[in-house]
């Protein structure tokens, strides 16, 4: 599954203060010029595959939306000084998860431990081959988290902290915080009502939906070392700062096909499921509550730079119900 999607996840369930902006090569730099033109080709083909500020209009219907990046980094700050105004002149913010579900994530969690443990069953060290548990109890020791503890998590938890780097992980008692965060603390400070796309437990409802083989060829597919991990995280983020948004699926998909070991039909199942799970059918609900709260006003809706590009991203839906997609450029 896409580490950037998973990593996204990671922060929400950690509920971390987001990581500073970490340091790595740009993978995708490093690529073969042929390679890079292929990826770029792919992403290029997809509906509104470049750009991360847009203004979808139907009649006197207006909602703005910004795709982000749930980690922080310093580079957010160009972004806020476009939002920003933006923020202060709509009726409602619409982000994917507002204070209050965070709370209520994090007290589900407190009093279902089965939420993130297997409470029953032979343990992660258990079902993996040795060399791949030593492997995954290194990189959890990497992230601060001690190996017999990893052991017990559910195996779809233990992939959305592989998707967090080192770097990430390290960093993420800094207190600074991602785009989502900063968009919430403007509207709140500008009085704007903020509300979310979703329930507060959605992300556990998608991955009760994930075969158990597939949740440890997520592992699999996740254990890297640290410092590929580290250059993968700065490789996204450039390519999300540059405003390439279908490239980061389009390179995910690349290096999990060449760096996770898993076969191609496999890395092909796992990005299908991510696309149809995390997103597309997210975005189409997310749809259902965009549309009513049109009537309150002109809206601002921040997500995920992910859910906006492609044939079921959310511009295309909108699209599709009427509205004119305009990319706000700096």
């Amino acid at each position: 599954m896409p580490r950037t999607v998973l990593a996204a996840l990671a922060a929400l369930f950690l509920a971390l203060p987001a990581a500073a902006r970490c340091t790595g090569d740009n993978l995708y730099q490093r690529l073969a010029p042929e390679v890079r033109a292929g990826l770029a080709e792919a992403a290029a083909a997809a509906p509104f595959g470049r750009g991360l500020v847009w203004r979808a209009r139907r009649g006197a219907e207006e909602v703005t939306v910004l795709g982000t990046y749930h980690l922080a980094d310093p580079r957010h700050a160009a972004l806020m000084a476009r939002a920003g105004p933006l923020i202060d002149a709509a009726s409602l913010v619409l982000v994917e998860a507002g204070p209050e579900e965070e709370a209520a994530l994090l007290a589900a969690l407190g009093r279902d431990p089965s939420l993130l443990f297997a409470t029953s069953g032979p343990t992660l060290a258990e079902r993996l081959a040795e060399a791949e548990w030593q492997a995954l109890a290194a990189a959890m020791e990497e992230r601060g988290v001690p190996a017999f503890l990893a052991a017990k998590f559910q195996p779809w938890y233990v992939a959305t902290l592989l998707a967090l780097s080192p770097c990430a992980t390290r960093s993420a008692a800094a207190g600074e915080k991602g785009l989502d965060r900063a968009v919430i603390e403007r509207a709140t400070a500008a009085g704007v009502p903020v509300r979310a796309l979703e329930p507060f437990d959605t992300a556990l409802r998608i991955f009760a939906q994930i075969p158990d083989a597939m949740q440890i060829d997520m592992i699999r597919a996740g254990l890297m070392p640290g410092s590929h991990a580290d250059d993968l995280a700065a490789t996204l983020a450039d390519a999300y700062f540059a405003e390439e948004t279908r490239l980061i699926w389009e390179f995910s998909r690349h290096d999990a096909l060449s760096g996770s070991g898993l076969p191609a039909e496999s890395v092909d199942a796992q990005m299908a499921l991510a696309e149809t799970l995390l997103m597309s059918e997210r975005n189409r609900a997310w749809i259902g509550v965009i549309l009513p709260a049109l009537k309150e006003g002109p809206v601002f809706l921040a997500a995920g730079a992910l859910h906006l590009p492609g044939e079921t991203g959310l511009l295309r839906l909108l699209e599709a119900e009427g509205f004119a997609i305009e990319r706000l450029t700096p």
